[in-house]
């Protein structure tokens, strides 16, 4: 009986060390399950958020908040999409060059 419960407990032990860990942002699959290719007035975007590619989506998600408080997967083939996204970029690496630099 003791041997059983040793087999269990040494079976358990190997499979929780085995697991990964359990991470609040992790997530197994894409998060846009469906995507808007409607243009969004630049008055209506609150935020975007640019999820790269990875092992858990092929895709690029780009996910757009609105004044709503209501939040869009957004078509990252879409032409007016494309621009949005590279203006975003461009505004983010701007602010990297403009932020001064701290000196120990």
């Amino acid at each position: 009986m003791k041997l059983c419960i040793m087999i269990v407990l040494a079976a358990l032990l190997v499979l929780a060390d085995g697991m990964p860990p359990i991470n609040r942002d992790l997530n197994p699959h894409c998060r846009c399950l469906q995507v808007e290719s409607r243009i969004i007035p630049a008055e209506n975007l609150k935020s975007i958020k640019l999820v790269p590619e990875g092992p858990n989506c092929a895709e690029t998600e780009v996910i757009a908040g609105l004044v709503s408080g209501e939040k869009v997967c957004l078509n990252p083939q879409s032409a007016w999409v494309k621009k949005l996204v590279q203006f975003v970029l461009e505004r983010q690496t701007q602010k990297q060059k403009a932020a001064p630099k701290k000196t120990a």
